[in-house]
C-alpha cells in the first residue's frame, strides 16, 4: 500500500471520528440538560408539594437573616459588627418573599420550576460567602448557612443539580473567603463540605428515584384499571369517561359517536370450541375493530362479547361509514365461526346524558340483533 494510501484512510478516519466525538458530547449534553432541569410536577397534588416547599424556603429564609441579625447585633466583637452584613440579611428579609408573588403553579410544570431553585441556592451561596468575608473569613460561623442552603435545595434539585450547587459553593467559598492564604480549618470546612455535597447527592437521588417509582407504580394501577385483562383494550369504565368527554366537546362542535358491537353467534363459538376458542375470537375482535378506526378513536370491551366505539366523525368519515367498517371487520375475523355484529349508532349530541346516550346506542344495536343480525342501525337522539 502506497504512503498516499495510507495518509488517505487515516484522513477518512478521522473524518468519521469527528461526528462520534460529537454525537457523545451532544448526548452528554442532553443528558446533563434533562438531569439539571427535569419538571418538578406533573400534576395538581405535586404542585401543591412543591408551593409548599417553597413558602417553607421562604419561611427558612427569614428566620436565618433575623438570626444574622441578631448575632450582628449581639456579638461581643466590634469588628463583626459589620453594616454589610446588616444590610444582606435586610435584603433576604425584604426580597424573598416576593418569590410568592410568582406564577408558581405554572413553573413547578417546566423548566423554571428547577431553575428558581437554582437561582435560589446561587445567590443564598452568595449572600453568605460574602457575609462570611465580612464577618472575618474562616473564623466566623456564618458559613454554617451554606449547609442550610445545600440540605434544602437537595429537597428540590435532582442529584446532578445538588453536585453542581455544592461545587458552586465549595469554590466560591474556597476563592472569596479562603483566598488568598490557605488556613488548616477552612481546608477542614471545605472537605466537610465535599462530603456534606456527596450525602445529599445520594439522598437526593433515592428520592427522586423513590418517587420515579411511585409515579410508575400508581400510572400502572390506573392502566390495570381501566383495562380489560383478556383483550388489553380500554374497559367499561375508562369508555364511559372518554364518553364523558366527548359530550363536552360537542358543546364546542366536535362531533363524534357512539357505536355498540354486539356479536352474533359468538355462543356458539364457546359450546362447540370451547372458552379458549371464545377468548382467541374475543381478542381477534378487539384487533379487527381496532384496525378499523383511526389512533384518535377508542374501541372498549363493555363485558361478554360486547365491544363499543367512540370516534369522530368527519365529512370524509360519518357514523355510517364507520358502524359499516365495524361490522364488516367483525364479519372478516368471524368468517369461519360464523360469528357476525349487530351495530348500534348514536351520535353524541350537546348536553347529553351518557347514561341516556348509552341507553340509544343499546337500543339501536338491539335491533340490529332482533333484525337478524350482521346489520347496522342508527337512532337518533
Amino acid at each position: 500500500m502506497t504512503d498516499r494510501a495510507a495518509t488517505d484512510r487515516r484522513a477518512s478516519r478521522a473524518r468519521l471520528s469527528v461526528p462520534s466525538r460529537r454525537g457523545r458530547l451532544s448526548r452528554l449534553s442532553a443528558a446533563l440538560r434533562a438531569g439539571l432541569s427535569r419538571p418538578l410536577a406533573e400534576d395538581g397534588d405535586r404542585v401543591a408539594y412543591w408551593i409548599r416547599h417553597v413558602r417553607i424556603g421562604v419561611l427558612l429564609s427569614e428566620v436565618a437573616a433575623l438570626t444574622v441579625v441578631g448575632y450582628v447585633l449581639l456579638t461581643d466583637d466590634p469588628g463583626r459588627q459589620s453594616p454589610l452584613i446588616l444590610g444582606l440579611a435586610g435584603l433576604v428579609v425584604l426580597a424573598v418573599p416576593g418569590l410568592l408573588l410568582l406564577p408558581l403553579p405554572a413553573m413547578m410544570r417546566d423548566s423554571r420550576g428547577p431553575m428558581l431553585f437554582y437561582a435560589w441556592a446561587l445567590g443564598a451561596t452568595a449572600l453568605v460567602v460574602i457575609g462570611t468575608r465580612a464577618d472575618g473569613g474562616p473564623s466566623s460561623p456564618l458559613d454554617a448557612l451554606l449547609f442550610l442552603t445545600l440540605a434544602y435545595m437537595a429537597v428540590a434539585c435532582p442529584p446532578y443539580g445538588v453536585v453542581a450547587v455544592g461545587s458552586v459553593m465549595t469554590l466560591g467559598y474556597f476563592v472569596v473567603v479562603e483566598l488568598p492564604g490557605i488556613t488548616p480549618s477552612g481546608l477542614f470546612f471545605l472537605a466537610i463540605l465535599v462530603a456534606f455535597t456527596v450525602v445529599c447527592a445520594l439522598a437526593s437521588s433515592s428520592s427522586w428515584a423513590a418517587h420515579d417509582r411511585q409515579v410508575l407504580l400508581v400510572r400502572t394501577q390506573e392502566t390495570l384499571a381501566s383495562t380489560d385483562p383478556l383483550t388489553g383494550i380500554p374497559n367499561r369504565s375508562a369508555f364511559l369517561r372518554r364518553v364523558s368527554g366527548a359530550v363536552s366537546d360537542a358543546a364546542w362542535g366536535h362531533p363524534s359517536v357512539v357505536c355498540l358491537v354486539d356479536l352474533d353467534g359468538f355462543k356458539a363459538v364457546n359450546d362447540a370450541r370451547g372458552h379458549a376458542a371464545g377468548d382467541a375470537m374475543l381478542k381477534a375482535v378487539g384487533v379487527a375493530l381496532g384496525g378499523a378506526v383511526r389512533e384518535t378513536d377508542t374501541v372498549a370491551r363493555l363485558g361478554g362479547d360486547e365491544f363499543a366505539v367512540l370516534a369522530d366523525i368527519t365529512v370524509g368519515f360519518s357514523s355510517e361509514v364507520l358502524a359499516e367498517r365495524l361490522r364488516a371487520a367483525v364479519a372478516e375475523v368471524g368468517r369461519a365461526h360464523g360469528v357476525t355484529a349487530s351495530v348500534g349508532v348514536a351520535e353524541v349530541e350537546p348536553g347529553d346524558d351518557v347514561e341516556d346516550l348509552m341507553h340509544r346506542a343499546d337500543a339501536a344495536m338491539y335491533r340490529s340483533k332482533t333484525a337478524g343480525g350482521d346489520q347496522v342501525t342508527a337512532l337518533g337522539c
